[in-house]
């Protein structure tokens, strides 16, 4: 697959370019293998024009019919997610993997769960989703608005604690929960044969991650070090476009480390949370929302490793 890599993200635009029907979807189109696509949205807020879709989800094609990794932030994303995959392929979604607690990784669930799918989730996910719906669901009425007419709280017909092998016609895959990370109970997904990783919130490419509700940075650090073990060729993130495990362990990984490392030191060294956060993270700043959300996240990190101390 390496070989093919360049060529496969070259012809993966070419498939949203020449199917004028997506052209009004603010979905990027990926093609990562004959059968297996990234659905990338917006790098930016949730927005009523993204319908709260900004972040990427995978789509895999069997011969029974389609397995959706996350079904959007809302109904009406849902529905948006669904015809870019009815341009792809006439065949239903069978199967819908919620990867983690933030509302475009499950709050989709409903219109999906409408048309039969059978949603999956880890237990952790699900005590989260229950924990943050109503959140999520105000949250979601300032940011989007009317958009989020049709949008109720539809939860996992099936859960697992640590791990799930699914068979489903001729796709086979792995789900994995290794522990906190954006998320409390955020899981990546595997297809082994192809070495293809799905990782939702584990993994942000080209824009900067957010310390999350997790509130546990260094298990994040843990959980993508247990991810790099299966030695993936491809990586498709819950933020940005897919790309090699070079590329997620850059963006995600070694921001990740700089703060643990940078922030415990000026733990160490006695510094003040309102110095804490001015640490320089100018060497990120390539990614996008950057600006917004560098300090909070140093800031994050101080407040979670300061509690870790006591």
């Amino acid at each position: 697959m390496k070989k093919q890599w360049s060529s496969l993200l070259a012809g993966s635009m070419l498939v949203l370019l020449s199917c004028p029907s997506l052209a009004e979807y603010t979905l990027d189109v990926q093609k990562i293998s004959p059968n297996v696509y990234a659905l990338v949205g917006e790098l930016a807020q949730r927005s009523p024009e993204n319908l709260a879709n900004n972040s990427t989800h995978g789509v895999i094609i069997g011969d029974e019919g389609v397995i959706l990794i996350d079904p959007g932030g809302s109904y009406l994303g849902a529905q948006q997610i669904d015809t870019v995959i009815k341009g792809l392929t006439d065949k239903p979604v069978t199967h819908v993997i919620n990867t983690g607690g933030q509302d475009h990784r499950w709050l989709g669930n409903g219109y999906f769960k409408a048309q039969g799918a059978h949603i999956i989730t880890s237990s952790a996910a699900l005590e989260d989703h229950h924990a943050r719906a109503d959140y999520h669901l105000e949250r979601l009425n300032q940011l989007i608005g009317d958009k989020l007419e049709g949008t109720v709280p539809v939860y996992a017909d099936e859960t697992f604690e640590s791990e799930m092998k699914l068979q489903a016609g001729d796709i086979f895959l792995e789900i994995y929960h290794h522990g906190p990370a954006h998320t409390p109970g955020d899981s990546f997904v595997w297809l082994p044969e192809q070495k293809i990783m799905f990782t939702g919130d584990i993994v942000y490419v080209e824009r900067a991650l957010g310390i999350g509700p997790a509130k546990n940075v260094k298990s994040w650090a843990q959980v993508f070090e247990k991810m790099a073990e299966y030695q993936p060729e491809v990586i498709v993130p819950g933020h940005g476009h897919a790309s090699d495990f070079k590329t997620a362990q850059k963006d995600t990984y070694e921001y990740l480390r700089y703060l643990i490392d940078n922030i415990s030191r000026m733990l160490d060294e006695g510094v003040e949370l309102q110095d804490a956060v001015e640490l320089d993270q100018s060497q990120f700043s390539y990614l996008e929302v950057f600006d917004e959300i560098s300090r909070r996240n140093a800031q994050n990190v101080y407040e979670q490793l300061e509690f870790d101390s006591f």
